[in-house]
């Protein structure tokens, strides 16, 4: 148990620290969160993806705060008891009413009664995690309709823009569509800090907590992940290639992998959740510089890292997203309140070879869902036409971005 002069010191030290950290840009996160009174403000995403510094931003307008970071090492024999003697001390060192700002929170067993508490008394309170089922579950007990979400992703291709203080453009979108948006890395430029990225990733987030013992296999699926960008899986193929006995131990990795951020998946589109399910689904992943240093088949294909990279996009503003695959193939179906409002094609070169397979496999996705128009996405083309009395907008991905 940390003794109650070493949790003041940490504390201490804890808010002179977030206080120093570089503002940094300023992420297009914050114009969206509202604190408000009586409900929790969730932040979650990717280790290293900016959280500790959007909390940086958000405090800053407050008058008075707290903060805890639970991944502090010095924290390790941490108890959900032990937020209570935080509190005592908070209210010592600081002014009353401040803001609560707890960082990896999901460290911390049965957290969710104490931001429950806190709540009820009508505090501010802004909680990071680096685990999205974790977090879900423990809100969706205690913490059902008083709590709000934000999701915080990679730097996105103008916070890029911004970072490095450049121009839009094919140039610096080519830049982009290879580094990615991982803050530490883009300032450092040194790969070593993605290839640790994914070792923390695979052995704090997941290995540690979920008890994996077979650890190789999991290093081993998370990097075909993420070399795939764009391609189908199915479990069971997967469990053939890595030699693995079960099935459900490869489903399990899956859904470890997806819920600490590090890659996402998509169902082939269907009216019948059972067919989703049962169908291969395609995978993504979080980021292009990512996949580009832990992999060394994903830049050979820069079609599939563009195609990533309007996954992201979608991503961040969409929650249901498809392929379509009948007798032709279509990228991506958006479905937004219960109705499909987009169809989108994804190619680095629009050109005489591939032209045919993307109208055809567009057209077969406007047509079967009723939309007088699709997208075609492309590196640094620009066109519209009419076909079949679908229009057709072939844009360049930077510039749709941007929109």
């Amino acid at each position: 148990m940390t003794s109650r002069e070493d949790l003041k010191k940490i504390i201490i030290s804890q808010k002179e620290w977030i206080e120093s950290i570089d503002k940094g840009i300023t992420r297009e996160q914050l114009s969206k969160i509202d604190l408000k009174k009586s409900f929790a403000l969730v932040i979650t995403g990717i280790r290293r993806c900016g959280k500790s510094t959007l909390l940086n931003q958000i405090l800053r307008n407050q008058k008075n705060f707290y903060y805890l970071n639970l991944e502090d090492t010095r924290l390790e024999d941490f108890k959900l008891d032990d937020f209570n003697r935080v509190d005592q001390i908070f209210q010592e060192l600081y002014s009353p009413n401040g803001t609560y700002f707890f960082d990896e929170i999901q460290n911390i067993e049965k957290w969710e009664k104490f931001i429950r508490f806190l709540v009820d008394r009508k505090k501010e309170v802004v909680i990071t995690g680096s685990n999205a089922s974790l977090l879900s579950k423990e809100l969706g007990t205690k913490l059902t309709g008083r709590h709000i979400n934000y999701e915080l992703f990679p730097f996105s291709y103008s916070e890029f823009l911004e970072f490095f203080d450049e121009k839009p453009g094919k140039e610096s979108y080519l830049k982009y569509l290879y580094k990615g948006g991982f803050p530490e890395f883009l300032k450092k430029d040194d790969i070593t800090i993605l290839h640790e990225l994914l070792k923390d990733v695979l052995m704090r987030d997941i290995v540690n907590r979920f008890g994996v013992k077979n650890t190789s296999t999991l290093k081993k699926l998370s990097i075909y992940l993420l070399s795939n960008v764009g391609k189908e899986f199915s479990c069971n193929s997967i469990k053939k290639m890595l030699e693995v006995k079960s099935v459900q131990s490869i489903i399990d990795y899956v859904s470890y992998l997806e819920d600490s951020y590090l890659i996402f998946t998509i169902p082939r589109f269907s009216y019948s959740y059972k067919k989703q399910q049962v169908n291969p689904k395609k995978v993504y992943s979080i980021d292009n510089g990512l996949s580009y240093t832990n992999s060394i088949s994903f830049s050979k294909d820069k079609g599939k890292m563009l195609e990533n990279n309007v996954f992201i996009h979608l991503r961040k503003k969409y929650k249901e997203i498809f392929y379509f695959q009948e007798d032709k193939e279509c990228d991506f179906i958006i479905k937004y309140r219960e109705k499909i409002i987009a169809a989108i094609q994804v190619c680095y070169e629009f050109n005489e070879d591939n032209k045919d397979r993307e109208i055809k496999g567009l057209l077969e996705a406007l047509k079967k869902f009723k939309l007088k128009e699709g997208l075609i996405l492309t590196y640094d083309q620009e066109d519209e036409f009419k076909i079949e009395e679908k229009k057709i907008t072939i844009k360049p991905v930077w510039k749709w971005l941007l929109e």
